[in-house]
């Protein structure tokens, strides 16, 4: 007992000193777990409908929108290679300077249909909005600030358009929410004396406010994604990010929220000192994505990663040639990769000051749409297939269907397939056409998947249908749980 104290003490130890690595920590036994007042509210994935509703989903677009859409990454004539949505920082902009940009907030070429009907010719299943960023400007009418679009030329609540026109095209609508607010005088980077927090005292009840403001103007809302949490202000109000998730759950009972809000006891973010996953799904993949074989791991809980065209613009920027913009290709790719291993993948699109799309992500939107339209079947509902990575690409499962999603056609134009013990292909078609393919067992639980001698001039699909030998009982099962 004496030696399980001290186990617990010198672990409390290396939590308060930042030793403990703040990546993904294994779990711990469960004898040697400490308690903890502000970790995760649950093991396991969520199993609820609305939660299988999002997980179903998996495509999402991204809508970064804000003052920052003016300036477009120029400010006094230089253009920053740094995030357009971070400006104010990169040009030490003062924050009474920065809002003026509020006067000239008039996007005349704004239609919410317009873009409600883009996400769905797309394929998107769910959109994300900024509703306020690090900037601390509103896109609703907020009552709790004068940075809101009510104080601009526009004056319209551009929120309530968007919202209302996505859920009139089926599409969910999940809300972005930046808690670091460079707007706000009461906001700290962190609490070192006893004015610091008063002051955080009185910006924690109005973040409180605004997001009840939120779920009260808005109830459709199905996900609050948070954003700017790191700061060590809010390491240190662990209790907070824990009230504010139970909250919104109260108020909206069925909303998601990311792990990116909670920190718990001892400021450890997405996931709690003893290696629990906070929040409902892990939200930590911004512009990167989990490796297919090393990082299996991923499986086992909920996540969703998000990604940007160019390399690092989330925000409109005027100028992509500063750096590597993915083609369609590279986008579907990183999709499919996503989803081939149980996650959900946000695209992001970072419109103009004037409310309409640059030609590049309209071009994006047609081509991903296009793909989803004839091969959606392999990302809606799927998950991962238990089946281990090929160089010709991905799988991703619905139930007792396999679809090999193929990117890396070989030259000898057959398709190496793995399955458990026990496992038998029994049928190959392409998913597009439905034409036969021959499938040819080379060695046990090996298989060749022969292709068409015309292969599809794009990424395609083959739907794999599979059995289980006589006597081995639910081994295929079981690899895929």
């Amino acid at each position: 007992m004496k030696n399980k104290f001290l186990k617990i003490f010198f672990f409390l130890v290396l939590c308060a000193t930042g030793i403990v690595a703040q990546n993904q920590p294994k779990l711990l036994p469960a004898e040697q777990e400490i308690p903890l007042k502000y970790g995760a509210d649950r093991l396991g994935k969520r199993q609820d409908a609305a939660m299988q509703k999002f997980r179903d989903n998996r495509l999402g677009a991204f809508i970064h929108w804000g003052l920052y859409a003016i300036p477009g990454g120029e400010w006094n004539g230089k253009i920053y290679s740094g995030a357009a949505e971070w400006l104010k920082a990169w040009a030490k902009v003062p924050a009474d300077e920065w809002l003026k940009l509020m006067e000239q907030w008039n996007p005349t070429k704004f239609n919410a249909k317009a873009w409600a009907k883009m996400a769905k010719k797309m394929g998107v299943k769910y959109v994300k909005i900024t509703t306020k960023h690090h900037e601390g400007f509103c896109l609703w009418p907020s009552k709790y600030s004068q940075y809101t679009v009510a104080q601009t030329p526009y004056k319209k609540d551009i929120l309530g358009e968007l919202v209302k026109a996505y859920n009139d095209e089926g599409i969910d609508v999940h809300f972005y929410f930046s808690v670091m607010d460079w707007s706000n005088p009461d906001y700290r980077y962190d609490i070192k004396s006893e004015e610091d927090s008063v002051a955080f005292s009185r910006f924690l009840t109005f973040t409180d406010n605004q997001l009840k403001e939120l779920a009260m103007r808005y109830p459709t809302v199905k996900d609050f994604w948070f954003d700017g949490t790191w700061d060590a202000s809010i390491k240190k109000n662990g209790w907070w990010t824990a009230h504010v998730e139970r909250m919104l759950k109260e108020m909206l009972p069925g909303v998601a929220i990311n792990s990116r809000l909670r920190a718990d006891d001892y400021g450890k973010r997405h996931f709690d000192s003893n290696g629990h996953l906070m929040g409902d799904y892990e939200s930590g993949y911004e512009r990167r994505l989990p490796d297919p074989v090393k990082d299996l791991k991923v499986t086992r809980w909920d996540w969703e990663a998000c990604m940007t065209v160019p390399e690092n613009q989330w925000g409109y920027h005027k100028d992509w040639s500063i750096s590597y913009v993915k083609t369609p290709l590279e986008v579907l790719e990183r999709i499919v990769h996503a989803v081939s291993m149980g996650g959900n993948m946000v695209v992001n699109f970072g419109p103009q000051a004037d409310g309409d799309f640059r030609s590049e992500e309209k071009e994006l939107a047609e081509a991903i749409g296009g793909w989803m339209k004839k091969y959606g079947e392999s990302i809606y509902g799927c998950d991962y297939s238990g089946l281990p990575k090929q160089d010709w690409g991905y799988y991703t499962r619905k139930g007792d269907d396999i679809y090999m999603i193929v990117f890396n056609v070989p030259y000898s134009g057959k398709l190496a397939v793995r399955t458990p013990k026990g496992v038998q292909p029994l049928k190959a078609t392409m998913l597009d056409g439905g034409k036969e393919l021959k499938v040819v067992e080379t060695t046990n639980n090996e298989y060749n998947v022969s292709l068409p001698s015309q292969k599809p001039g794009e990424p395609f699909v083959i739907k794999l249908k599979v059995t289980e030998k006589t006597g081995d009982g639910n081994k295929y099962r079981d690899a895929l749980t």
